[in-house]
């Protein structure tokens, strides 16, 4: 999302500045904040056997601690937008995150599902307004020329997450408890608050995202298509991955300790291959999005059948084929209507948060209904429906040429 007209005229410069050293400790302090979010999103996936033993539930229950705070947040990316106005983004963002920590100690404290689920409830609350303003919040607290640099290194704070959330979770869990893992992550999260308070300037607005422009997009037929695409693809990697853990435990027998490197192993590769999907994007999106979806339905298909090392190395594979996916589906659907940025953001955040909430609990009831390995089959039905909406956008046609048909 773009906010930077947000800015008050008054405020532009002749001459474009050097940011100050003030102005990228703002910028870090955001960065914090994404992996805080982000750790703290996944981190159930890595301790949920744990949890839902503790909690007297079956696994599959427990994934409602990955479907709720996307429910949520799928709602309150948009309505955070329109309902926040002319509020100071510093505010806002402040806020979000005090909303974060209250999250993570509500859950560390969690006596049953249900006060659980209020904390992960109010993570989706936090979750889905931080998207919304954190990345064009980036653009504004350095010059014009460093913007792209800032908001890299936000995204560096999401990859960061994905790659050490999980395991995170799944060590502190092995040393301690899964509620010390919560526990250290609302105090990264504090940190995180404490770090914007300092640094974070005033960031007022002049003007917020209107309803209009949410119908005009919505009315694009491939917009609504690119939508689609997001969706099926994102939700079918969480339909498998959110029961990763219960997996490589009883089905495929690994130790705790094991399912830690290997859960890092999957974020390592998968930062690798975000990087590698970065350099081909404005060349070869089609091809590299269609060969990493089929990469991921591959690892899904061949993991219920393989067995030791084997189970590694599959594991790896899905994980260098998702790792390049999130960047790739929302390229895509940023293309497609590169006129309205601010509403394609507040709708992939939505997008992104419903594919993560229906593919957990889709995953969830085939996981209590007929086993784990029946939550891999089920992800990569739902990625080859994805690959299907991709070659409905026709073979020669590109996102960008997309764009400019309704």
């Amino acid at each position: 999302m773009n906010d930077s007209h947000a800015i008050p005229a008054a405020s532009a410069q002749p001459q474009e500045q050097a940011p100050s050293s003030r102005d990228w400790l703002s910028v870090y302090s955001v960065a914090l904040g994404a992996f805080a979010f982000v750790t703290t999103e996944y981190l159930p996936v890595g301790v949920l056997p744990q949890i839902a033993n503790s909690l007297s539930v079956t696994e599959g229950v427990a994934g409602l601690m990955v479907t709720v705070p996307g429910v949520v947040a799928a709602v309150s990316a948009p309505a955070i937008m329109l309902g926040a106005g002319r509020m100071n983004r510093r505010h806002l963002l402040l806020l979000l995150t005090l909303v974060l920590v209250a999250s993570n100690v509500v859950s560390a404290l969690a006596p049953s599902l249900a006060v659980m689920l209020l904390g992960r409830g109010l993570l989706g609350v936090a979750l889905g307004g931080f998207w919304a303003v954190a990345i064009a919040a980036a653009g504004r607290l350095v010059s014009q020329s460093k913007a792209a640099k800032a908001t890299a290194l936000i995204f560096a704070g999401i990859t960061l997450a994905t790659v050490f959330g999980v395991p995170f979770g799944t060590f502190v869990s092995t040393l301690f408890s899964w509620r010390m893992s919560f526990a250290v992550t609302a105090g990264l999260a504090l940190l995180a608050l404490i770090a914007q308070a300092l640094t974070l300037p005033s960031l007022p607005s002049s003007e917020g995202l209107k309803w209009r422009a949410l119908v005009a997009f919505l009315s694009r037929s491939n917009a609504r298509r690119s939508m689609l695409l997001l969706g099926t693809v994102v939700a079918a990697h969480f339909t498998a991955y959110t029961y990763i853990a219960p997996f490589l435990g009883h089905d495929a027998g690994f130790s705790p300790t094991a399912i830690t490197a290997i859960l890092l192993g999957f974020g390592l590769v998968g930062m690798l291959a975000n990087f590698a999907m970065a350099g081909t994007i404005t060349t070869h999106l089609r091809a590299s999005l269609g060969a990493v979806v089929l990469l991921m339905v591959t690892a899904q298909l061949a993991l219920p059948e393989l067995q030791g090392m084997a189970v590694s190395l599959a594991v790896l594979v899905w994980g260098i084929a998702y790792g390049a996916i999130p960047l790739g589906v929302s390229s895509w659907m940023q293309l497609t209507s590169p006129q309205l940025p601010e509403a394609s953001s507040a709708m992939l955040v939505t997008t992104f948060q419903i594919a993560i909430a229906s593919g957990s609990l889709l995953g969830g009831l085939m996981v209590d209904h007929a086993g784990v390995p029946s939550a891999l089959w089920l992800g990569a039905g739902i990625g080859l429906l994805g690959l299907a909406v991709m070659l409905s956008f026709g073979i020669k046609k590109t996102p960008i040429a997309l764009s400019l048909q309704r």
